[in-house]
């Protein structure tokens, strides 16, 4: 199935049913009276986090939803009956926003949140509600109020507790296989994940966290290049950042230095905040470079160049050298910070 993280959907609601001015007429009753019932309430539109579904697909074609009038009042003081609520089931991790004003609606972070999208119109009164001792047989009713109707769009963003970020190729679906049970595509060409996966890592019985891998960044990403920022909020939710990159380019004229300060520069143009989170440095591929010294002296070396004060890790996604560590650090790291792990689409545990 292929992967839908955005929708712009059409919401109607309901109208009111209009109240009735009906007067009581039996045999043997004179003068019975006003007896016009009220209209019944116009169907809602509500959006409510599935912990089932992982994308917006089903709102890529399908793409306004009506709910039904609410059904007028009658006489023998007989209410219409109130119109049955839509309920939109999005993926956990939805956000809903006014498509005119680019206001926020709704964040659904948690499976069962619930969100009110649009209002259906009140029931309009029959005349039954406006008998007084002044006014025995009134023929006021109200008409039923309009439901509400908006633009909206939809964004998901995963939720993951650790995200990847790094060049094209730099190793990111490879190491999300070697911690995890997730299988992103892995190929020796650039732009090999087109969408962003998840994976749980159980580093223990009942210790876990969910990692999530997204498509490659090149610098001018912030204004289009290569995949562009499409993805990138999928990593604002995260609470840790893997900055991977290659230790051991196949091409000697690429420098690593270069391509972390570049990758951080488009965080900081996409979203400061992001720029500001947690991250971490993770040399990947050390397999290719057999001599540990030689490994200790191009990390070195790159530290020095980055002025990196943060930890860092050497790490093989392919033989899974050094994974371990670096899962048991990350999950000492987020249970210090005492967030429950986010509830999870997809994914699966760690190999044995």
């Amino acid at each position: 199935m292929k992967f839908f993280d955005e929708a712009k959907i059409e919401v109607i609601a309901g109208k009111g049913g209009d109240g009735s001015a009906s007067f009581r007429r039996e045999k043997y009753v004179d003068r019975g009276g006003p007896d016009g019932g009220d209209g019944g309430r116009g169907g809602s539109i509500y959006a409510e986090a599935d912990f089932n579904l992982n994308t917006l697909i089903d709102y890529r074609y399908t793409r306004i939803f009506r709910a039904k009038s609410g059904e007028n009042g009658r006489g023998r003081d007989c209410n219409g009956r109130g119109a049955d609520d839509i309920i939109l089931r999005v993926p956990v991790g939805t956000i809903v926003r006014d498509a005119a004003t680019g206001e926020k609606v709704a964040d659904l972070a948690k499976a069962g949140d619930r969100a009110l999208l649009a209002r259906g119109g009140k029931g309009g009164l029959g005349n039954l509600n406006f008998k007084s001792s002044v006014n025995r047989a009134p023929r006021k009713f109200t008409r039923g109020g309009e439901g509400e109707a908006r633009m909206l769009e939809l964004e998901l963003r995963v939720l993951a507790d650790v995200g990847l970020a790094g060049m094209p190729n730099a190793g990111k679906s490879t190491l999300v296989r070697a911690v995890s049970a997730a299988r992103p595509k892995v190929a020796d060409y650039p732009f090999t994940t087109l969408a962003p996966s998840l994976g749980v890592v159980r580093v223990d019985m009942d210790r876990s966290f969910v990692i999530a891998d997204i498509p490659g960044l090149i610098e001018g990403a912030a204004e289009g290049a290569g995949l562009g920022h499409q993805f990138l909020r999928h990593l604002q939710r995260t609470r840790l950042l893997l900055h991977l990159v290659d230790i051991a380019p196949a091409d000697e004229s690429i420098d690593p230095a270069a391509e972390v300060k570049a990758i951080a520069a488009e965080l900081r143009k996409y979203d400061p905040a992001l720029a500001k989170k947690p991250r971490w440095l993770v040399m990947n591929k050390i397999d290719l470079v057999h001599d540990a010294a030689e490994r200790k002296r191009r990390a070195a070396a790159l530290v020095k160049k980055l002025r990196w004060t943060k930890p860092w890790f050497l790490v093989s996604g392919a033989t899974g050298e050094g994974t371990k560590d670096l899962s048991y650090a990350i999950m000492e790291f987020l249970e210090k910070r005492k967030t429950p792990s986010p509830a999870l689409p997809q994914g699966g545990g760690r190999k044995k």
